[in-house]
Parts: C-alpha cells; structure tokens; sequence
C-alpha cells in the first residue's frame, strides 16, 4: 500500500483505502465500517470523504466505534481520512 509521511520521523503505512467521493450518507458510513470489519485491529485505513454532511457524520460514528482518526487532511471539495482499527 502507500505510506502518509506524517513528520519527518514518523510514517502512517496504509493498509487498505476506499474513496467515497461520490457516495453519500448514510453509505459513507456504511462503505467504511464494512472496509474497517475486513482489518485487523491496529491497521489502518484510508478513506476520500466528499465535504458536508459525510464529513460531518463518519468521523463522529467512527470514533463510537471506538476507532482512532490519525489524521484529516483537506483536498479540494474532498477530506482524507486515515483511521486506525481498534
């Protein structure tokens, strides 16, 4: 997969991504559990969110879930995620 340079001296190693740029909720949210459900805890996922209500709501169930948001990054009209499964 791709690694996330995150500093100069750390690197997040991407284990899986799914872009949901043209998705939207409640699938957004949908897509990214069942992606989270195929890793094992610790590894981590990237995910390409459109802006508005996706944004608003997959980060909030996913920290329910008790997964770790590591970064959130801006890209146009879109967000990168990269999350951690606990």
């Amino acid at each position: 997969m791709s690694n996330v340079k995150e500093s100069e001296h750390t690197e997040i190693e991407i284990d899986d991504s799914i872009n949901l740029s043209n998705e939207v909720c409640p699938m957004t949210f949908v897509l990214t559990k069942t992606k989270l459900d195929g890793l094992n805890p610790g590894q981590h996922l990237e995910v390409i969110l459109p802006a508005g209500e996706p944004m608003r709501n997959v980060p909030i169930q996913i920290k329910e879930e008790g997964h770790k948001i590591l970064k959130v990054e801006k890209m146009g009209n879109f967000f990168r995620l990269i999350i951690e499964k606990s």
